[in-house]
């Protein structure tokens, strides 16, 4: 008698290992047809986007620090979703500067960004990884955007405990939004391109020149932001960017990194497609247990592919640090520099 196949994962193994996504990068194809092809099965994937409403923009302080300015502001993104953002300009600007648009992963917030001890603690300190973002982008003469995405920080889940399972700040959210028809990225995307709809109200930023960096879960946003929102001039994804079967397919990952029905139509390297030929810089720990290495090879290699035949080969670059899953400072910085030339402008 054969031995009995039980475990879900014998199915989707095999269906992971089959796959054959119809909107899949393949040499000689029609780019313009297949990159609105692209665009429009994401567009349908990531869900039903909010209604717009006024950004009721409000300004809450701005405290001058060392080396830059601070403002705190917070904007509506949606009917029930008020967004608090910290902008960091550096000192010394005599004109409009760059911004980077600066997103945690799974976290305690946008704080970490800011290198304080939590929401509601400003005390000083640097978090793990390289994941005070906004002010290695200030200090290296960028103006910064933190903001807090849906479910962390300021903006966790605050139902009674007697209606909450202990999951994680997020779970029950992305399963209530799927039931809508929507998608936590969707909703987190929505935000991002809301906040740079607020930036225009700061005369500071050179909202011609935006970038995205995000770590992980913000990695992934930062990675679909950019294939939804053109404005977005360079991203810079921190372990996030890998084949699905490698990651989220085989490794247990937050629910709100999977987009239903994506490998029907795509692999996350193909949407290099829709940020072709911006600057883009993917960058990952070597020892990355959640997005392995192999598997980030791989979408590297697709992504590149892809850059090459838009004729963008110089604006694409993989870094690859020695460690695990955090954001390499050191490394990816002066890659992110030479690929943008903001600095030159």
């Amino acid at each position: 008698m054969s031995e009995l196949s039980l475990a879900p994962e014998n199915v989707h193994e095999r269906l992971l290992a089959t796959a054959k996504p119809e909107l899949a990068y393949s040499p000689g194809m029609d780019l313009s047809a297949w990159r609105v092809q692209l665009a429009g099965r994401l567009r349908e994937l990531i869900g039903v986007l909010p209604e717009p409403v006024d950004l009721d923009l409000r300004v809450e302080w701005r405290k001058e620090r060392d080396g830059y300015a601070e403002i705190r502001f917070v904007f509506t993104s949606e009917l029930g979703a008020d967004v608090p953002c910290h902008l960091l300009v550096p000192d010394g600007a005599d004109q409009p500067v760059p911004v980077v648009v600066c997103l945690q992963g799974h976290s305690t917030g946008m704080h970490n960004s800011l290198a304080r001890a939590g929401v509601s603690d400003p005390t000083p300190q640097v978090p793990d990884g390289d994941r005070d973002f906004a002010i290695q982008a200030v200090s290296r003469g960028y103006a910064a955007l933190a903001l807090e995405q849906r479910c962390f920080g300021e903006r966790v889940d605050i139902r009674p405990e007697e209606r909450r399972a202990g999951l994680g700040t997020c779970h029950h959210a992305v399963h209530v939004a799927s039931l809508l028809g929507r998608t936590m990225v969707g909703e987190r995307v929505w935000d991002v391109s809301r906040a740079i709809d607020a930036l225009a109200e700061f005369p500071e930023v050179d909202t011609d020149r935006i970038a995205c960096l995000g770590h992980s879960g913000g990695g992934t946003v930062a990675w679909y932001a950019a294939c939804v929102d053109e404005r977005i001039g360079a991203v810079m994804p921190s372990a996030s960017v890998c084949t699905y079967r490698a990651s989220i397919g085989s490794i247990d990952h937050c629910s709100d990194n999977y987009l239903p029905g994506a490998l029907r139509y795509f692999d996350m390297p193909d949407l290099a497609g829709l940020i072709a030929p911006r600057p883009l810089v993917v960058t990952t720990g070597r020892d990355d247990p959640i997005f392995p290495i192999d598997g980030v090879r791989e979408a590297a290699g697709k992504v590149r592919e892809i850059y090459d035949v838009f004729g963008a080969s110089e604006r694409v670059e993989l870094v690859i640090g020695d460690g695990a899953h955090r954001f390499f400072a050191d490394d990816a910085w002066p890659v992110f520099s030479r690929l943008v030339g903001w600095h030159d402008a």
